[in-house]
C-alpha cells in the first residue's frame, strides 16, 4: 500500500538499505529492474496492481544452521519452532536463506503457506499451511483476534513483580531501518507482562561496585547493574516490534537487541520512557542508519565481559570491497551474536481452548548452571487472571486516545513554556501496574553471551518480485 502512488527509484532509495542509491538507478535505467515486464523510467508513478522485478546478482548473508523443528503436523498444517536469525519470506538480501525457502527445499513440490510471521532475530512457534484452505482459516483466526499469543524475552535487570501493562501506542518511524518508537500519535498497543525469573550477578552483594574501578565504567552507564530478567510477554494488540518498544520504554530492554539495546543509537538512557521524543527521530534515524554500515550494531549486552575477544571484534558490517561481477559493496560475515535476540514465540492458543500449541523454553531462558530457577511455563492465568484479561482484549481499540490527548497538551505546553523561557518537560504515567509500581529505569543487562551456532550463506543469481497491492 505505501509504495502506490510513488516513484520508483524513490521507493528503492527508502525501503531498500543494503546498496546504494546509485546502484538501483542504474539498474533502473539498464533495464535490471522492470515494472509489469517492461522498462521503465527512475521516475515512473507505480501503480495498484503493478508487479516489480529486480534481476540481480544476489549475496546472501549467512543464517544459523540450526534445523526447523517441527512441533506438530497433520494433512492441513505443520506446526514448527522457526530458529532466530532466519526470516519467514525471501525480502532484501535474503531469498533462499529464509524459512519458505528451506521447507520447500526439503519437499519438492510443496508450497508452505505461513500464517503467522515472526520479525527475523525472533524464534519460535509458526503455522505452516499445507494447503491455501487451511492456511487461509488460520490467517483469519489470527488477524481476527480469536487467537492468544505469549512470548518470553531477556530483558536488563530486575523487573517489576506483578502483571504489568503497558498500554503506549506505538508509531512506524523507518520501514526502512525497522524503528519504531512509543508516540501518542501511533497505533493502539497494549502488552502484559510478568516476570517469570530473575537471575543476578554472582557476588551480587559487590555487583554495584564491580567495573567501577580503574575507570572501567567511564562512558559505559550499565556496567555494575545488577542482573536479567526472563519475562512473559503476552501482546494483546500486534504491532510491529511492540514486545520490543514496550520493554525498551519500560527500562527493561531485550539485553541483545540491536535496535532498541543500542547504546550508541539511544545514549545512556537506551531510551527509557522517551515517550516525548527527547530524542528526534531524525537523529536517530541518522545513527541507526550506521549500525551495520560503518559501525557494528552493538547492543549492551555485547560489552559483556563473558563475550571473548573473537565475537566482539566479528560482527556484520561493510568491507570497503566490491564484488567483481555486480560492484555491490560486501559486507562482513556477522557475529553468532547477531543471529538473535533473547525473544521467543512461546505459545499460540485458541481463546476458546479449542487447541493450543507451545515450544520447549529456549536455551537463554533457563537457569543457569549450579542456579535454581523455572524451566517450563504454566497456563496464561499464571500471568494476568483470565478474566482480566478478557477485559484487555475487549478494551483494545480504545487503546490510545486517552495519551494522544496529553500528548498534545504536553505539547501546547512545552511551547508555551519555551516561549517563557521554561520548558520544563512534563511526566508521563505509561504503565498499569497492578501489584507494585513499575520502576521505569532498568537495574542492569544480561551477563552471559548467547551458545554459538554454525552458520551457512549462499551466493546466487535471481529475479525478486515484488506485487503492489
Amino acid at each position: 500500500m505505501r509504495w502506490r502512488g510513488r516513484e520508483l527509484l524513490d521507493i528503492f532509495e527508502s525501503e531498500f538499505r543494503d546498496r546504494p542509491v546509485e546502484y538501483y538507478k542504474t539498474a533502473i535505467e539498464i533495464g535490471n529492474v522492470v515494472v509489469n515486464g517492461k522498462p521503465a523510467s527512475t521516475t515512473h508513478v507505480v501503480q495498484n496492481g503493478d508487479v516489480i522485478s529486480h534481476t540481480l546478482h544476489r549475496h546472501e548473508p549467512p543464517v544459523t544452521d540450526a534445523p526447523i523443528k517441527v512441533i506438530s503436523e497433520d494433512e492441513d498444517m505443520m506446526v514448527i519452532c522457526k530458529p532466530s536469525g532466519i526470516p519467514v519470506h525471501p525480502a532484501g538480501r535474503y531469498n533462499y536463506n529464509s524459512v519458505i525457502e528451506i521447507l520447500a527445499a526439503s519437499r519438492p513440490g510443496w508450497k508452505p503457506l505461513p500464517c503467522n510471521r515472526l520479525d527475523r532475530l525472533t524464534s519460535g512457534v509458526m503455522f505452516i499451511g499445507k494447503h491455501p484452505k487451511a492456511a487461509e482459516e488460520l490467517s483469519t483466526q489470527i488477524s481476527g483476534r480469536t487467537v492468544r499469543k505469549e512470548y518470553v524475552a531477556r530483558v536488563a535487570g530486575k523487573f517489576p513483580d506483578g502483571d504489568v501493562v503497558c498500554a503506549m501506542p506505538i508509531l512506524q518511524i523507518s520501514p526502512k531501518l525497522g524503528l519504531n518508537r512509543v508516540r501518542a500519535s501511533g497505533k493502539p498497543a497494549r502488552t502484559v507482562f510478568r516476570r517469570l525469573a530473575y537471575y543476578g550477578p554472582e557476588g551480587e552483594e559487590g555487583a554495584d561496585a564491580a567495573g567501577a574501578e580503574d575507570g572501567k565504567a567511564e562512558g559505559r552507564p550499565w556496567v555494575g547493574k545488577k542482573g536479567y530478567s526472563i519475562v512473559r510477554c503476552l501482546p494483546i494488540t500486534g504491532r510491529t516490534h511492540q514486545i520490543r518498544v514496550h520493554l525498551q520504554f519500560l527500562g527493561h530492554p531485550i539485553t541483545n537487541d540491536p535496535i532498541y539495546s543500542n547504546q550508541r543509537v539511544w545514549g545512556a538512557s537506551l531510551g527509557a520512557g522517551d515517550a516525548d521524543a527527547m530524542q528526534a527521530d531524525e537523529d536517530v534515524i541518522t545513527r541507526l542508519a550506521r549500525m551495520g554500515k560503518s559501525e557494528v550494531a552493538d547492543a549492551v549486552a555485547y560489552h559483556d565481559e563473558m563475550v571473548d575477544d573473537y565475537n566482539k571484534r566479528k560482527a556484520e558490517k561493510m568491507s570497503g570491497e566490491l564484488c567483481e561481477v555486480c560492484s555491490t559493496p560486501l559486507y562482513t560475515d556477522p557475529g553468532v551474536q547477531e543471529m538473535g535476540i533473547y525473544l521467543h514465540s512461546l505459545r499460540y492458543e485458541d481463546k476458546d481452548l479449542k487447541w493450543s500449541y507451545r515450544s520447549e523454553l529456549p536455551e537463554w531462558a533457563l537457569p543457569p548452571g549450579g542456579v535454581e530457577g523455572p524451566r517450563e511455563v504454566g497456563g496464561l492465568d499464571e500471568v494476568v487472571d483470565l478474566g482480566r484479561l478478557r477485559e484487555l482484549e475487549e478494551g483494545e481499540e480504545e487503546v490510545g486516545e486517552g495519551e494522544r490527548k496529553e500528548e498534545q497538551e504536553r505539547k501546547m505546553a512545552r511551547r508555551k513554556g519555551k516561549k517563557g523561557g521554561q520548558g520544563d518537560r512534563e511526566g508521563l504515567a505509561p504503565v498499569e501496574t497492578v501489584t507494585l509500581p513499575v520502576a521505569l529505569v532498568g537495574e542492569g543487562e544480561a551477563t552471559r553471551a548467547p551458545p554459538a551456532a554454525p552458520v551457512v550463506a549462499a551466493v546466487a543469481s535471481a529475479p525478486a518480485t515484488a506485487a503492489v497491492l
